[in-house]
């Protein structure tokens, strides 16, 4: 069945860059919406990026609008989310999800998705 699988997260100062990856399998991945969520300590999961099918539309969080970009490459059955000017209020474990349903609008809402990877760590220091 549908896999994926987040890697990328790690530690960084505030002001710093870090690109996550989220590498998929098991359905044809050209097909899907995608997007990124994210939950911080004691909050509840937020959604952050989603990217359509076609990768021709994206959609922002305004927390993180100007400062994250959400891509993907078919070819590679990757979406990556690339994080610029990181914060401390970025700290979270950020969850790659997949649409339950080819060729669907831009997702926000976390019951919207059907499949997720396991999560990566992202930790931004003052």
């Amino acid at each position: 069945q549908v896999q994926l699988v987040e890697s990328g997260g790690g530690l960084v100062q505030a002001g710093g860059s870090l690109r996550l990856s989220c590498a998929a399998s098991g359905r044809t991945f050209s097909k899907y919406g995608m997007g990124w969520f994210r939950q911080a300590p004691g909050e509840e999961q937020e959604f952050v990026a989603a990217i359509s099918w076609s990768g021709g539309s994206t959609y922002y969080a305004d927390s993180v609008k100007g400062r994250f970009t959400i891509s993907r490459d078919n070819a590679k059955n990757t979406v990556y989310l690339q994080m610029n000017s990181l914060k401390p209020e970025d700290t979270a474990v950020y969850y790659c999800a997949a649409d339950a349903i080819p060729y669907g609008l831009l997702r926000v809402v976390r019951q919207e998705y059907a499949y997720w990877g396991q999560g990566t760590q992202v930790t931004v220091s003052s």
